[in-house]
């Protein structure tokens, strides 16, 4: 029975387009008090004092909590497994509400009230004293030598970490690959290049808001209903932001509109729990707005790379340097893990000859706090590879198709750092599949030195990515499954279903692997850290890899416990069944098991005698067909002499990793009088192992190539440099891309089975969103022989860079 491969319906989709499937609004109760966040007004201070007075004259209002009334815990706010190594532990920088002001919006206080109107009344009636400081809102401005640290407790300087990486000898500098370049060739024969390369801060715009409510049940277990990727971990955080024993904290997550890594962060919950304490434990909520959310819960890094290459004249790569600076913001959040990734990704990405030289800074700043999105540093790592690469090929007029496929890297590469590896290799195929869809040996040559207001180009970028997070942290997940009395399956899994389709290829694996019939296996979606088996959550593609195999473990002992209870119905002299309403079915059974395999009167049936096919019970082999499942669910469950809940748990620790990779080819039109790039052509082609269901994966690519388009043409949050405060913190001023402006997206995958994954797949759901912005830079090259340099590509910027050209 093959389900794993096959495009079967989602399990959430008639739910989901009915408007049936609940989410965490949907759920509250009808006497639920409504909670509002009042925000700092300035972005670098110190609370001194608040007047309430006219606060709590606003009819409905019920408490008014602050900075001065939360617990002294100071608690992190990561996605992260939890190390029991001090020093690998995630930042503790924040309490639930801060007095220490460090961003423009920073959570101050809160006010409880019977409606939302009250609420929000009162929040803008509260009067706050501050002592204010000097906003420190640039990386430059952070790491200068007088500056002041905005977490003195923790850091001397404003620098969370710095890290050195290297590829080749561990102590190469790219000043050795220079100096050993010029004793090897002539001056004529190699080229250096330096550029500079900047990244945006960026809002992950996900429809359904941050939005949560908590109440205290009458054992004083403190639940929380949230919008969250991460159930478990916000079990944690929010113990220690209270300062409870975990055991106390109940976390339920349910249907979820959307995170791409915003929700892979604990944002409002333990606020949410302490409000519900403060009034006796009834229920609150607390949404946040999309002003709110767009500047005040988590962002991409903005990080800027300052890039050396260095390149013979006939194409060989021979060292490259990045020196990474990203722009955290306020709070650690996921702190250099996001740096730090994107520096891997970039040494990884090429074949250097003599080495690469890598360093990242991660720096504290008074901006919006940067945490995980979608693909984790790594679009920034291709921004800056791929645009370099291209400059490079650029510099000694080669074609950067041909140049990439002569220096990326190989089949069977292994990061010496870490040990990552390719299993399974399909970069090269995936580039030849681009470059044929797009004509690029065609229309590359024909595009260059065009003339006229209006021309073409095409472009392209490639990108690696690891699935999961397996040396650098724990991956750890669990499964559970129930055998229903009608022979249906219950799955449970700590895994979240963010609306990427993981329910749908949890379910196929289930069914591939105990045999159960695909529409007989009820997943549920909902996760409650009370009764969900334990698993860290949707982050680092790592769910159909890491909680996949869990899944198939678990399978595989559940569909092994119910084969050896239908061997036990079928050894006559075990049991007698001669009273169940199964009694002929079972001895008919039994009489063909026995003269097909051939067993003698008396010998015992095994389970390895016996398998599961689309719900029925069968001999090893597929046939003949014995009974249905329901017949040993039945008897498993009411038999009087041997009655058996089957169930199995099953954790998986995985101890391996993999790369996915793939590239991106476009070709766009530029008109520069007006500064408008449209996209008219555009393919994904990835390679990411065996597809589980190729539906869902082609939505996946679609979703994370529309983010690309938004990261490279339109998407950046501007924030004062003198003030610290946003300036386009919603939907109106800040850009994300429409259907209007989305092209046919084109999507091709390269199947190759990866000996690691638990059906031959590896990652997918982050990749999509890597490679299209600098593959659209690209060809903006190749149409106009402009260099952009700055990511979002916006008119404004074009036009400049036109007008520098004497295109304009």
């Amino acid at each position: 029975m093959n389900i794993v491969g096959q495009q079967v319906k989602r399990v959430d989709a008639y739910g989901k387009v009915t408007g049936e499937a609940k989410y965490t609004a949907d759920l509250e109760p009808r006497d639920i008090l409504h909670g509002k966040v009042v925000h700092s007004t300035i972005a670098n201070g110190l609370v001194k004092s608040f007047d309430l007075t006219e606060a709590y004259q606003v009819p409905g209002v019920v408490k008014i909590v602050t900075c001065f009334d939360v617990p002294d815990c100071q608690f992190p706010t990561a996605g992260h497994p939890w190390s029991v190594e001090k020093k690998h532990q995630d930042i503790c920088d924040r309490k639930i509400l801060n007095q220490r002001v460090r961003l423009y919006g920073d959570d101050i206080a809160a006010v409880i009230a019977e409606d939302e109107v009250a609420a929000a009344r009162a929040a803008r009636l509260i009067k706050v004293e501050y002592e204010e400081y000097t906003p420190i809102v640039t990386v430059e401005a952070a790491m200068a030598e007088d500056a002041t640290p905005l977490h003195p407790d923790l850091r001397k300087d404003n620098v969370i970490v710095h890290s050195h990486m290297t590829m080749g000898d561990s102590d190469f500098t790219y000043e050795d690959g220079l100096k050993k370049a010029g004793s090897c060739y002539g001056p004529e024969e190699i080229i250096s290049l330096e550029k500079e390369y900047d990244t945006p801060r960026i809002s992950h715009c996900h429809i359904e808001l941050p939005v949560s409510w908590a109440y205290v049940d009458t054992n004083g277990k403190i639940t929380v209903v949230s919008s969250t990727q991460i159930p478990h971990i916000v079990r944690r955080c929010t113990a220690q932001a209270l300062g409870v024993p975990i055991g106390r904290v109940r976390i339920i997550k349910p249907y979820i509109g959307g995170g791409f890594g915003n929700k892979q962060d604990v944002l409002y919950e333990p606020l949410n729990a302490f409000l519900t304490m403060s009034v006796g434990g009834r229920p609150v909520r607390l949404e946040i707005s999309r002003e709110e959310t767009i500047s005040g819960t988590r962002t991409r890094h903005a990080i800027k790379g300052k890039c050396k290459g260095l390149v013979t004249k006939d194409g060989r790569i021979l060292a490259r340097k990045l020196d990474a600076y990203a722009n955290n913001g306020a709070y650690a959040s996921h702190g250099h893990a996001i740096c730090a990734n994107c520096g891997n990704v970039f040494k990884d990405l090429y074949r250097d000859e003599l080495g690469t030289e890598v360093d990242c800074f991660t720096v504290y700043t008074s901006s919006p706090t940067a945490g995980a999105m979608r693909a984790y540093g790594i679009p920034q790592a291709a921004w800056f590879a791929e645009c370099l690469t291209d400059d490079l090929a650029d510099a000694i007029g080669m074609d950067p198709c041909e140049f990439r496929l002569k220096n990326c890297m190989e089949d069977g590469f292994v990061d010496p750092a870490n040990g990552i590896t390719f299993h399974s290799y399909g970069l090269k195929k995936c580039i030849e599949e681009g470059r044929r869809h797009i004509r690029w040996d065609e229309k590359w040559s024909s595009y260059r030195n065009q003339t006229g207001p209006v021309r073409k180009g095409v472009g392209m970028a490639i990108f690696c990515y690891k699935t999961g997070v397996h040396p650098i942290s724990l991956e750890t997940a669990s499964a559970r499954m129930i055998l229903n009395q009608d022979g249906s399956m219950q799955l449970c899994m700590g895994a979240t279903e963010i609306g990427q389709g993981a329910d749908t290829v949890f379910t196929q694996m289930a069914s591939q692997t105990t045999g159960i019939a695909f529409d007989k296996v009820y997943i549920v979606s909902t996760q409650d850290t009370d009764v969900t088996p334990f698993d860290t959550g949707a982050y680092a593609s790592r769910q159909t890899y890491v909680s996949g195999m869990a899944c198939k473990k678990c399978g595989e002992e559940f569909r092994l416990k119910i084969l050896e209870y239908a061997a036990y119905m079928l050894s006559h002299d075990v049991s007698d069944l001669s009273k169940t309403v199964y009694a002929d079915e079972v001895k008919a059974a039994s009489a063909l098991l026995r003269e097909t395999l051939g067993l003698k009167e008396g010998e015992l049936v095994s389970a390895d005698m016996l398998d599961i096919e689309n719900s029925k019970i069968v001999v090893s082999g597929g046939e003949p067909v014995l009974f249905d499942l329901s017949v040993v669910a039945d008897t498993a469950f009411y038999s009087l002499d041997r009655s058996v809940h089957i169930t199995a748990e099953v954790t998986n620790q995985c101890k391996d990793n993999t790369f996915s990779s793939g590239c991106c080819f476009v070709e766009i039109e530029v008109d520069i009088p007006l500064g408008l790039v449209t996209v008219k052509d555009i393919i994904n082609v990835h390679d990411s192992g065996v597809l589980i269901n190729p539906m869902t994966a082609r939505a996946q690519v679609h979703g994370g190539m529309s983010m690309g388009l938004g990261y490279g043409l339109s998407e950046e949050l501007l924030v004062d440099e003198k003030t610290g405060r946003p300036l386009n913190n919603n939907l109106l001023d800040y850009k994300i891309p429409t259907a209007m402006d989305t092209p046919d997206l084109n999507v091709a995958f390269i199947e190759l089975e990866d000996p690691t994954g638990p059906y031959g797949n590896k990652s997918l759901g982050e990749p999509p969103a890597i490679p299209v912005a600098p593959a659209i830079r690209n060809a903006i090259l190749n149409a106009t022989g402009v260099h952009m340099d700055v990511t979002p590509m916006t008119a404004q910027r074009l036009i400049e860079k036109f007008k520098e050209k004497g295109l304009i």
